[in-house]
């Protein structure tokens, strides 16, 4: 019979044993509750950079272009790296490239460059990419397999945890500047929140390093022998569908979450204030973080397939909802599509990792590379925004929700590696 992870890790962890791994695990929350927060800031950077800077819709989605195109050019190489170095030793090196992308906004505000601002973005989110090629790979192996995707599901919650709280940190340190402030002084308004995620991260990269954390030899040692052919994980059918899975799910709900502020502005929505429609966006990833807590008991029982299938279904719903109608209605419709999205990031990335064996830590890089998915669909949507209305323009993420739905209920199963 094959070894399991949970079976390898009891065998080889430091100290052995359930309690070591849940220890691991307990420690992995606190990375996804730091790349949620960081990534859910861009939400708020977006309103803000905008009227700083006179952008249009689709400038302002450079930022979201500028993050999520980091994993398309750094996944590669950081699912290498991570097998040279292992899964702890790639996480320390991953905070501290985030710390460096956070450092780096402080020149760009006192430089007040809109280029300066995206180049700072680019050099974080590499650090982040590296966090999630290392990280959600290493989650899934600290356990049984047939529990996979409710352990990811509910580390991811933690993830949601961090977005939850994100827009209120951002709305009184960035959003809250007066208006009519000068350029300078609205662009320095970044200085703050960023220094102190720096040294948020630079202080997780030392307890990272010193922690002792369980060796998975299934996966990091098999991987480090080279026995594997290079694209050997491109052949197994369910990576491949879900990594397109990852691509759609990303921009979909990064290109929701980035125009919520937006969109919630609108006279016919609810006619609010920036600084007003940044705290609702609290309830956007909430419900997620409420959903994955949800999901992770549900598939316990459920299989994770249809579990995924019901809330993409649910999800365009919503959207087509919030499209077709106008006030409360129209606003609860869009921020409620959070709850339904709670799941699908980590089903979709354990799905596709199931079966992959000692090619896990390349399908990881390649899932993580599909998260280009939020560099691309947000500049669609922006480009659409401005040629064909805001509010039409959020029927772009019901097309990426019916993809999810195939996916779960068909494309996710697993299928014999091709020759």
């Amino acid at each position: 019979m094959a070894t399991t992870p949970s079976q390898s890790v009891a065998a080889t962890g430091t100290d052995g044993g359930a309690a070591n791994y849940r220890f691991a695990l307990g420690s992995l929350t606190t990375l996804f509750f730091m790349w949620g927060f960081i990534t859910c800031l861009n939400d708020i950077l977006i309103p803000h950079l905008k009227a700083v800077f006179s952008l249009n819709y689709t400038q302002a989605m450079l930022i979201q272009f500028c993050f999520f195109g980091a994993y398309f050019l750094v996944s590669v190489p950081a699912g290498v790296l991570v097998k040279r170095l292992g899964y702890q030793k790639g996480i320390v090196v991953g905070l501290l490239t985030a710390a460096l992308g956070c450092g780096l906004f402080y020149p760009a505000a006192v430089s007040a460059s809109y280029g300066v601002f995206l180049g700072a973005l680019f050099v974080l989110a590499s650090g982040i990419t590296l966090l999630q090629v290392a990280a959600n790979p290493y989650v899934t192996a600290l356990g049984a397999a047939e529990t996979a995707s409710s352990r990811l599901t509910l580390t991811q919650a933690f993830n949601s945890l961090g977005t939850t709280v994100a827009p209120a940190f951002g709305a009184m340190l960035i959003l809250s500047v007066a208006a009519g402030a000068s350029v300078e002084a609205e662009a320095e308004a970044v200085k703050l929140p960023y220094l102190l995620l720096c040294g948020m991260l630079l202080l997780l990269a030392v307890v990272f390093a010193l922690l002792k954390l369980p060796h998975i030899h299934d996966q990091e040692d098999e991987a480090l022998g080279g026995d594997a052919k290079p694209a050997s994980a491109l052949h197994h059918r369910h990576l491949v569908l879900g990594a397109i899975g990852i691509f759609v799910y990303v921009g979909g709900e990064v290109a929701i979450g980035s125009l919520l502020v937006s969109f919630l502005g609108q006279t016919h929505v609810a006619g609010m204030a920036e600084a007003e429609a940044a705290h609702y966006i609290a309830f956007y990833w909430g419900g997620a973080m409420v959903g994955r807590f949800i999901g992770a008991a549900v598939m316990q029982k459920v299989p994770a397939g249809k579990v995924l299938g019901f809330n993409a279904a649910m999800a365009a719903i919503l959207v087509v909802v919030a499209v077709m109608s106008q006030g409360a209605l129209a606003m609860w419709a869009i921020l409620a599509v959070g709850l339904f999205n709670s799941i699908m990031f980590p089903t979709i990335f354990s799905l596709a990792l199931k079966n992959l064996g000692p090619v896990t830590a390349q399908g990881s890089g390649i899932l993580c590379l599909a998260i280009v998915g939020g560099a691309v669909v947000p500049l669609a949507q922006g480009a659409i925004a401005d040629v064909a209305g805001l509010s039409i323009s959020f029927l772009l993420p019901v097309l990426c929700y019916a993809y999810i739905l195939f996916y779960g209920l068909s494309g996710s199963n697993p299928s014999k590696e091709r020759p």
